[in-house]
């Protein structure tokens, strides 16, 4: 009985070093996250200063704005949420590739009557009405999709050429994006943690009682 009351103490010491591993791992991320997020509003600030505040504010925001990052969840079997973060990139003069028109069908075999020369001439026509039309619409939407993407880098919609503080503070907050979903799953597991231990800790105080009955 001794020997479970050792295994059970080398389990909880175990859980307890682990647990303090992930504490200060959690206290140095909070660190690092208060202070991204107060270099990302410094350089907002400089940036207002450089260019006014009417410059840089809610008035440039996009009338139509895009999620850039998304964050997905997971639970796990151990009980512990799992975050992740997908960025999606900017494609630029992109946009969903309109699909072509192909006129796909069973070939004339043999030696083309006129009635077939005919319906191929009619053909033809129409085929040049609707390359003109399709190429059109091509144009048009090729134009409005990259207006559309010109608009996605948040960066744009405070003019073509920013200070470096603006792009800086992008930078930071960036950072603070994958930083947060981090720091949410490392508290889930610093949580999972605690509840590991106490019952270990439980198991412990058990098997120390027992052993002393039984003496």
């Amino acid at each position: 009985m001794g020997l479970d009351v050792d295994q059970a103490s080398l389990s909880v010491d175990y859980k307890l070093l682990h647990l303090m591993d992930q504490l200060e791992d959690l206290e140095k991320k909070r660190e690092k996250l208060n202070t991204l997020i107060e270099e990302g509003w410094f350089s907002i600030s400089k940036a207002r200063y450089s260019m006014g505040n009417k410059q840089v504010s809610t008035l440039q925001y996009a009338s139509e704005m895009v999620p850039l990052v998304r964050v997905h969840t997971k639970m796990l079997d151990s009980g512990e949420a799992e975050f992740e973060t997908q960025r999606e990139e900017l494609q630029v003069g992109g946009g969903h590739k309109g699909s072509t028109v192909e006129d796909i069908g069973p070939q004339e075999e043999g030696a083309p009557s006129s009635e077939g020369l005919r319906r191929r001439g009619h053909k033809k026509q129409s085929e040049l009405k609707q390359e003109e039309s399709s190429g059109h619409q091509k144009e048009v939407s090729h134009r409005t999709t990259t207006d559309h993407n010109e608009h996605q880098d948040p960066l744009k919609w405070f003019g073509i050429l920013v200070p470096q503080n603006l792009k800086q503070a992008q930078s930071a907050f960036k950072q603070v994006i994958e930083l947060s979903a981090e720091i949410a799953a490392l508290q889930s597991a610093v949580l999972a943690s605690r509840i590991e231990l106490q019952g270990l800790m439980k198991e412990k105080q058990k098997s120390t009682t027992t052993g002393e009955t039984e003496e």
